[in-house]
């Protein structure tokens, strides 16, 4: 389909009213529109439909001390990394006891490679997956002062990870600040920001990074997000737009309560992500290039 003609469908299903907002990152522009809530169905869209359970799955889950882990929201393709010597591309892992997803695994190597690129190269993990055992004797340890209880903790869904530099602490080295400047280029966001512990619950945190993948992280950093305060922001306008590096993609949150029919453009991309809380967030796009 024509760029154009893919454009004049949005506008037809979804009632676009679009309203600029100033931008502040290189290559992102973001926009918002109004969306109908009867969506009129037509041969250039597809319907799919959206289960309860799939609150829970996906990149956008919200896991903080009100929303737990859920045993459907845990990636299923967690690997000890000292026994997958393939996955550790540039950087060094703490212990031989560190899991992650294979997926988050190769995003990560990928980021480390770009940051090489520009002479920043002592990444370590020091911290990745933890199931709830882990968490427990961690929160035991611990205390509630530095751990969170099992099934609360990020961790323990294979989402998250803590980084390190093998030379300095991460607030003073260069791989914690490339890390705040960059890792959203590459699906991730610093997770516990400073000057956000009212909204996350928790201190600042340059070590632990956690994956939500493109445009999401690049809406959250043009816009200084937390994870929650995004996904209050989809629930609120209900649907965006956001144009990053010359790709459009097309957002909406939609409340699911036993099961809900969405209509999505015909020779279109899409991802389902729910929030762990009420709804989905369904993400659109094509291969084609964004008009501006």
């Amino acid at each position: 389909m024509k760029k154009w003609g893919f454009l004049i469908l949005l506008v037809l299903c979804f009632g676009i009213a679009y309203k600029n907002v100033p931008l502040s990152q290189d290559n992102v522009e973001i926009k918002t529109y109004d969306k109908k809530e009867n969506v009129e169905t037509s041969e250039n869209t597809q319907k799919i439909e959206i289960k309860k359970e799939q609150i829970y799955e996906g990149n956008l889950l919200l896991v903080n001390s009100d929303y737990p882990v859920q045993p459907q929201s845990i990636k299923t393709d967690v690997v000890n990394l000292f026994t997958h010597n393939e996955l550790i591309n540039g950087f060094v892992v703490l212990n031989n006891d560190i899991y992650l997803s294979k997926k988050i695994a190769k995003e990560f190597a990928d980021m480390v490679a770009a940051a090489e690129k520009d002479g920043v190269n002592h990444f370590a993990i020091t911290s990745g997956f933890r199931d709830l055992s882990d968490q427990q004797a961690l929160f035991q340890d611990m205390g509630p002062g530095i751990a969170l209880p099992p099934g609360h903790s990020e961790h323990n869904l294979g989402l998250s990870l803590d980084v390190g530099s093998t030379q300095m602490k991460m607030a003073e080295a260069p791989e914690g600040e490339w890390i705040e400047n960059h890792a959203w280029k590459y699906g991730f966001i610093l997770r516990y920001p400073e000057n956000k512990k009212d909204i996350t619950g928790i201190q600042y945190e340059p070590w632990h990074i956690r994956y939500v993948g493109l445009p999401h992280s690049a809406i959250m950093k043009e816009k200084n997000f937390v994870l929650e305060e995004y996904l209050d922001y989809l629930k609120e306008e209900k649907a965006i737009s956001a144009n990053v590096n010359g790709k459009r993609y097309d957002i909406s949150y939609y409340p699911v309560t036993e099961s809900t029919n969405i209509h999505i453009p015909v020779n279109s991309h899409y991802k389902i992500s729910g929030n762990n809380m009420d709804g989905v967030i369904v993400t659109v796009w094509t291969d084609q290039e964004a008009k501006t």
